[in-house]
């Protein structure tokens, strides 16, 4: 796999490597990041910065009791052992994501028209991450944004007023961009969507079922 030519912003890769990102906002760059070498040496990048920034802070010596307190703590609060069940490897879904799918047979798809489907996660509430199908050829409808827009290919194509995005691109478009994706004719393409407001869309049909569909 060559590496994505569309790659996240400077800003949402220091908040990753931070660690400051809503859910939702948080799993699609991890997912973006499993998939690009050029976005995942630019975090190793920030991490190494801030563990050098925390090395030149000054350290508090602890209590002569402080790690029998710790793990008493962690006695109180741990669940009972078991096997980890590692999900099943799929040539689609990015590691991250497959700790909230699982794999693409075993998602509950709802239909959203001219066979578009859509699929939410349960994530927090500050963004919504959800997994689009869109059938080869088909648009999905104009619409501009009240807030961040970040989308994923996970596979296939689409296009739109700011290229062509293949998989592990990524398109982030903000309330300045207004666009109408349209899946590559040659393969249905599957996407991660994530918003942190709901889109604006220019149709009449769009927006009476936009509260509907949680878009």
């Amino acid at each position: 796999m060559t590496d994505p030519i569309h790659h996240l912003t400077e800003d949402l890769l220091q908040s990753y490597a931070i660690g400051t990102l809503p859910e939702a906002v948080n799993l699609i760059v991890a997912s973006h990041v499993s998939l690009c070498d050029t976005c995942r040496a630019a975090v190793e990048s920030y991490e190494a910065l801030g563990g050098a920034v925390l090395d030149t802070q000054e350290v508090e010596a602890l209590s002569d009791d402080a790690l029998d307190r710790a793990m008493a703590a962690i006695r109180c609060v741990a669940p009972e052992t078991r096997p980890i069940q590692l999900p099943e490897p799929d040539p689609v879904v990015p590691a991250p994501l497959r700790n909230y799918i699982g794999s693409l047979d075993k998602v509950r798809w709802r239909p959203l028209g001219l066979g578009v489907k859509q699929a939410i996660l349960d994530t927090t509430s500050e963004a919504t991450a959800r997994l689009l199908f869109i059938p080869a050829g088909v648009a999905v409808p104009d619409h501009s944004h009240k807030g961040l827009e970040l989308t994923l290919v996970l596979q296939g194509a689409f296009s739109d007023e700011d290229g062509r995005f293949e998989r592990g691109d990524i398109e982030v478009a903000d309330d300045s961009v207004e666009h109408m994706p349209v899946a590559d004719i040659s393969e249905d393409c599957i996407c991660l969507a994530v918003t942190d407001a709901p889109l604006r869309f220019n149709g009449f049909l769009p927006r009476m079922l936009q509260p509907i569909f949680r878009i």
